[in-house]
């Protein structure tokens, strides 16, 4: 690449900040830091768009830490577009279905606790029936453990999706506010889902680690902020500025925040904070702790009747734990 390929790069993704960036003043600073660098020559010898935008992220996140904030490398080429939003709604679609929409297990634990591993909080026009059936699953389990260690983010309409089986009554989970359409988007349980819920009374588990951001940090936050679920684990990331993706060059692409999530019940998001677990232990260690809580739990509710099987399982599972 050339010095002005790169300035060429440089500009387009200054402009894309100061358009669209949900800090309008963060953005005009975010843009002077990224011509400076140039100016300097940080980017003169950085050939390979790899090192390039591992880079500019490493600057673009300079400011105020941003962690949605990134310039991304693309092994494929991107085509060029009259659209200035890019994304590939074929190739998400493939690697949604690929990677289970989303669902790595889905689980009766013994004593009756259900476990659901949720990878991404996928598009719930794509993902919806496999959330739909994994949560039809764990419907009638006595505690329900949701595993977000390993989850990156993802669609806010999964988020509202999933909490809809865990409430009784229209809950207000969280806004958006979007800086290009000055508008925010309010995101409510779903008054109607298919199969059964889980409800709101039986204790729900969440495990998080420091791997968990976006999306994934709003569905405990979610729950959190409403006392619904227990959050287990490690701090997240903090990442609450939702964003879209634009075309920078023919192997670059910026994902630029646009918007920021705002959460009724507290007024503001866990940007740069991350969640703050309720139980805060190492990530490897929160699944133990949160399924030896819900067998107690499970043993609370007797042994007689139809329940005696269980009980049975819940003392055996919680002596191997012990």
């Amino acid at each position: 690449m050339t010095n002005a390929d790169r300035s060429l790069h440089i500009d387009i993704l200054c402009a894309q900040l100061l358009r669209y960036y949900v800090f309008p003043d963060a953005a005009r600073e975010i843009a002077d830091v990224l011509r400076a660098r140039l100016a300097e020559g940080r980017y003169a010898e950085l050939d390979r768009d790899e090192d390039f935008a591992a880079a500019v992220t490493e600057d673009l996140q300079s400011v105020n830490g941003d962690k949605h904030l990134r310039l991304l490398h693309s092994v494929d080429p991107i085509p060029e577009q009259d659209a200035e939003e890019f994304f590939d709604l074929a190739l998400y679609r493939a690697e949604t279905q690929l990677g289970g929409h989303g669902f790595a297990r889905v689980e009766r634990l013994e004593g009756n606790v259900g476990y659901l591993d949720i990878r991404q909080m996928a598009d719930p026009g794509i993902a919806g029936q496999a959330a739909t059936a994994a949560m039809n699953l764990v419907a009638f389990n006595d505690a329900l453990i949701v595993d977000v260690r390993r989850n990156g983010g993802g669609d806010p309409g999964m988020v509202a999706l999933l909490c809809s089986y865990l409430f009784d009554e229209p809950t207000h989970l969280n806004d958006i506010y979007d800086r290009p359409g000055d508008s925010t988007a309010q995101f409510w349980t779903l008054p109607f889902v298919p199969g059964p819920r889980f409800g709101a009374d039986k204790p729900v588990y969440v495990l998080t680690s420091g791997f968990t951001f976006s999306g994934a940090e709003e569905f405990a936050y979610d729950l959190q902020s409403r006392k619904r679920a227990t959050v287990v684990g490690e701090r997240t990331r903090g990442g609450a500025h939702p964003g879209v993706r634009y075309r920078v060059g023919a192997h670059l692409k910026s994902a630029v925040p646009c918007g920021r999530a705002i959460n009724p019940v507290t007024g503001t998001n866990w940007e740069g904070t991350g969640i703050v677990p309720d139980i805060d232990l190492p990530a490897e260690h929160a699944f133990v702790h949160a399924y030896g809580l819900a067998l107690r739990h499970v043993l609370e509710l007797g042994e007689e009747g139809a329940r005696r099987g269980v009980a049975a399982e819940a003392k055996e599972a919680l002596g191997r734990l012990a």
